[in-house]
């Protein structure tokens, strides 16, 4: 085989190899906004209103904060914490390193942030 065809073919696999591999690591997409249940939307609306300024909640890129998308997703949260409902919700209440607590959090508006994060 000539070596322009080695190179092509290996290129090639290289590039297959990596693409397979990537995807097995990539987060399942956000549920669409026009599909949320009527709780989700609720807590996209809280998201909106106290998040956004400093998470992105559907793209995988942090702001100021860490990115929301997938955070149920994954078994660990990016402190390495649980990623379950408890943990961040205690995160929102009494906050951590320079996420800012929110104790004056309604509880109904906490649970459809949850709802919401869920979705993502």
């Amino acid at each position: 085989m000539p070596m322009q065809n080695k190179f092509a073919l290996t290129f090639a696999i290289s590039v297959l190899a990596a693409a397979v591999l990537s995807g097995c690591h990539s987060t399942p997409p956000p549920k669409p906004l026009d599909q949320l249940t009527e709780q989700e939307s609720r807590g996209h609306a809280v998201y909106k209103a106290h998040c956004a300024a400093c998470h992105y909640d559907r793209v995988a890129q942090a702001l100021h904060g860490p990115p929301l998308l997938g955070v149920f997703k994954k078994p660990y949260l990016p402190s390495g914490a649980p990623a379950n409902d408890e943990r961040v919700s205690a995160t929102v209440l009494h906050g951590r390193n320079l996420m800012p607590a929110q104790p004056q959090t309604d509880p109904q508006e906490l649970n459809n942030l949850l709802a919401y994060m869920h979705t993502l």
